[in-house]
C-alpha cells in the first residue's frame, strides 16, 4: 500500500498524483506518451500551482503497465472512460488477487465495464472501485498541473459488495469526505458535467465551431440553456429512481462540490469558484464531450429502455452529437452488452445493483457481469 500506481497524465491523471504525493504517498505515473511530462520524468517531481501549491516526488515515469502493476498493489485510472477496455487489457496478465483498481472517475457503471473487460482479458478477481472526477485541472508545461478546484464531496462505490467494503476505506483515506452511494446508478448519475457538457455545448455551437473563446459556465449559459439542463436532470432523477437510487438537486451537487449558491442552477454554476475560468472545448469533438455521450448517457438509454423510461432529451443527444461527431456512439460506447446485462430483464439488473449489502469474501465473489456483481 506504500505505492500508488497512476495511469493517466491528463489534468485529472496529474492532479491526483500531486495530492497524492503532498500526502506522503509514493506514486508512480504511467501514461502512453511520456513525452508529455518529459519534466517530471527527468526532474523526478511535480509542480503543482492554483488550491494545491507546492513541488512533489514522482517516483517514476513509465509507459509500461506490466511495470506499474509490478511495483503498485493499488492502480488508480484517471484516463478518459473511453479507453477503459483497452486498459483493462494491457493490465490484465499483471495482476493479482491482491490488487486494487480505482477509477477517476467511472461515469455510469465504468467499475461494472473495467472489471468485466479484466475478466474477458483473462484477469483473476480483482476489486475495482470508482468515483468521480474530484479535481477541476490542466496540464501546466510539461512537469506540473494546476488544480482550479477540488471537490469537496462526491460518492464512491465498485463493481462487486466486497469491493466497496475493500476498497472504501483505502480510498478514504486518500479522500476523506467520499460517501458510499447506495448503488452505482446513483454514483454515475451523480455528475453534474454529464448533465451539463453536452447541452450547454450544444446551444453555443456556432462559437464553438468558430474557435471563439467562451467562458463555458458563465457566457455559455442562459435561462434558456438551463431549461435544457433541467429535462436532462429530470431524465437522470426518472432512470436512478426505477433503480432504486434518489439523486440529489444538481445546485445541491454544485455546492457540495465546490460551495455555491443554490437558488437556482443558475446561479449555481455561476457562482462556482472553478467554474468562472472554464473555457469551452475548442471543438465539439472533444474528449470530455464524447466520454459524457459514450459513458454516460449511452448507458442511461440502455438502462431506461430495460425499466420503460422515456429519456427524449438524452436520446435526441446521443442522435444530434453521433451526426456532428461522426460516431456512432450508441454502437461503441459503454453498452449493456459491454456491461454483461444485455440480456437481464429491468428486474434482474435493479436486483443486481442493490444486492444484500454485506462484505464478501474471496471464495464467493461473482464474476463481473453476473446478477450480483455490481453495486
Amino acid at each position: 500500500m506504500d505505492e500508488i500506481g497512476v495511469i493517466g497524465a491528463g489534468g485529472e491523471g496529474l492532479a491526483v498524483v500531486a495530492h497524492l504525493s503532498s500526502t506522503g504517498r509514493r506514486v508512480r505515473l504511467c501514461t502512453r506518451n511520456p513525452q508529455r511530462v518529459a519534466g517530471i520524468r527527468a526532474g523526478g517531481e511535480i509542480g503543482a500551482t492554483g488550491e494545491l501549491e507546492g513541488r512533489f516526488p514522482v517516483a517514476q515515469v513509465t509507459a509500461d503497465p506490466a511495470e506499474l502493476a509490478r511495483r503498485c498493489r493499488v492502480v488508480v485510472i484517471a484516463a478518459i472512460t473511453t479507453a477503459y477496455p483497452e486498459i483493462a487489457a494491457s493490465l490484465a496478465a499483471h495482476l493479482t488477487e491482491d490488487h486494487v483498481i480505482v477509477l477517476f472517475s467511472g461515469k455510469l457503471c465504468g467499475s461494472a465495464e473495467f472489471a468485466a473487460s479484466l475478466s474477458s482479458a483473462g484477469a483473476p478477481e480483482v476489486d475495482v472501485v470508482e468515483t468521480d472526477a474530484l479535481f477541476a485541472a490542466r496540464p501546466d508545461g510539461d512537469d506540473g498541473v494546476r488544480v482550479l478546484g477540488t471537490k469537496r464531496w462526491n460518492l464512491l462505490s465498485g463493481a462487486t459488495p466486497g469491493a466497496v467494503e475493500r476498497g472504501a476505506p483505502v480510498v478514504r483515506e486518500w479522500f476523506p469526505w467520499l460517501e458510499k452511494a447506495t448503488n452505482l446508478v446513483h454514483r454515475g448519475l451523480t455528475d453534474f458535467g454529464a448533465v451539463a457538457h453536452a447541452p450547454i455545448a450544444l446551444a453555443n455551437l456556432g462559437t464553438i465551431d468558430r474557435g471563439e473563446e467562451l467562458l463555458f459556465y458563465l457566457d455559455g449559459v442562459s435561462d434558456r440553456t438551463v431549461a435544457l439542463l433541467r429535462e436532462v436532470e429530470q431524465e437522470f432523477r426518472e432512470v436512478a429512481a426505477a433503480y432504486g437510487a434518489t439523486l440529489m438537486p444538481m445546485p445541491e451537487v454544485l455546492d457540495r462540490y465546490y460551495g455555491c449558491t443554490t437558488t437556482s442552477l443558475l446561479d449555481a454554476m455561476r457562482s462556482a469558484a472553478p467554474y468562472k475560468t472554464i473555457l469551452a472545448p475548442g471543438s465539439l469533438d472533444h474528449r470530455f464531450l464524447h466520454e459524457d455521450i459514450a459513458s454516460t448517457l449511452v448507458p442511461l438509454e440502455g438502462l431506461a429502455d430495460k425499466a420503460g423510461v422515456a429519456t427524449p432529451m438524452v436520446g435526441s443527444i446521443i442522435n444530434v452529437m453521433s451526426t456532428l461527431s461522426g460516431k456512432s456512439f450508441r454502437r461503441n460506447g459503454r453498452t449493456l452488452e459491454r456491461l454483461g446485462w444485455a440480456d437481464l430483464d429491468h428486474d434482474e439488473i435493479r436486483r443486481a445493483l442493490n444486492p444484500a449489502r454485506t462484505a464478501g469474501v474471496r471464495t464467493s465473489r461473482p464474476a463481473p457481469g453476473s446478477v450480483a456483481a455490481a453495486v
